[in-house]
């Protein structure tokens, strides 16, 4: 008897990486095996020494197939044994084994857009829809789109273990929005990749696509992001940590720093419109969406919880945004006593 694993890579498309997998037959019982690939089709490596390595870190029941099969999360390694150039992966590890014992926790917000043909779901052939605001959580079909997919896509990842914690329709026609977290950085990272993976194989099922596009219609519509939820231990427990993780995210070359690796097309995205901070000013408040870090209101009650960052894009990678947060408010907490 055997089983199908499916691997699961990010390759090294720039300025925005893709996802690739393909399958692998097993015997019953067999542990999951290093592979390899092509990497000259997968722009990680030259013609002349195409060779890369797949080494298996996740895996998770795979929905699709069903049965004993598995999906499977693996980071891309040179055949030297070197984490590849496009293995973000290998860096969070880093940073999350130094920081480990603030406890950080993550919860992402994952904004995406529906497309049939070359509109978004929902746009009619001529013209335009009614503006946005009725889609936001709304119901019915002249307001919803895509619904179906969106249904099958949680019932996906929940069968295969991913964290997801919510879905709501966004204000666009044909965008979405699911939450996967609270969880550590890799884990958060590692579902919500794979969460991805699943949200373009449903979608594929009804003839639709995704996109993680962070402004798929031009014009008087809202972005598409990821607001990216943080905590550590310290700031769960007192809101000095809040105010001093907000203000570490903001100081000297910070926020440019964090701005440039927080997804292709943010200047698009971040105009100071449609609930957004211009990306060349930082700014944080309380219940403010049009800051660049908002702390919850019943944070602030509470005196007690998380941030929230809402600069980063739909289509950022989940492990260079979490290793930047980590890696600037761990040190500013540790630097001010406060873990």
């Amino acid at each position: 008897m055997t089983y199908k694993a499916e691997y699961i890579w990010i390759d090294g498309t720039a300025p925005t990486a893709k996802l690739r997998s393909k399958t692998r037959v097993l015997a019953d019982g067999a542990e999951l095996p290093v592979w390899g690939f092509d990497g000259s089709s997968t722009n990680q490596a030259e013609g002349h020494a195409s060779d890369r390595v797949l080494k298996p870190v996740a895996s998770f029941p795979d929905p699709i197939r069903g049965g004993d099969d598995v999906l499977v999360l693996c980071e891309v390694f040179n055949t030297d044994g070197s984490p590849h150039e496009s293995n973000t992966r290998a860096e969070l590890r880093a940073v999350a084994e130094r920081f480990a014992d603030q406890e950080s926790l993550f919860g992402i917000e994952q904004e995406y857009t529906f497309f049939q043909g070359s509109r978004p779901l929902g746009f009619p052939e001529n013209g335009f829809p009614a503006p946005q605001g009725g889609y936001y959580c709304g119901v019915g079909a002249d307001e919803i789109f895509g619904r179906p997919v969106v249904e099958k896509h949680l019932e996906n990842c929940l069968a295969a273990g991913i964290g997801i914690s919510g879905i709501n329709a966004e204000v666009m026609p044909g965008q979405w929005e699911f939450q996967v977290g609270p969880l550590s950085p890799l884990e958060v990272s590692d579902h919500l990749w794979v969460a991805r993976w699943l949200l373009y194989r449903t979608a594929e099922d009804f003839g639709i696509s995704a996109t993680l596009d962070p402004k798929p219609a031009k014009g008087d519509w809202n972005g598409a992001g990821a607001h990216t939820n943080f905590s550590t231990k310290a700031m769960r427990e007192g809101y000095e940590a809040i105010i001093e993780a907000a203000e570490a995210l903001g100081r000297d070359d910070k926020p440019l720093e964090h701005i440039k690796h927080y997804g292709a097309g943010v200047e698009a995205r971040l105009t100071g419109a449609h609930e957004t901070a211009p990306w060349n000013e930082y700014s944080y408040g309380v219940s403010d969406r049009g800051a660049s870090v908002r702390i919850p209101w019943q944070v602030e009650v509470d005196q007690k919880g998380y941030i929230e960052d809402r600069r980063p894009n739909a289509n950022v990678d989940p492990y260079v945004v979490t290793r930047l947060i980590v890696d600037t408010c761990g040190a500013a907490l540790e630097k001010a006593g406060l873990v």
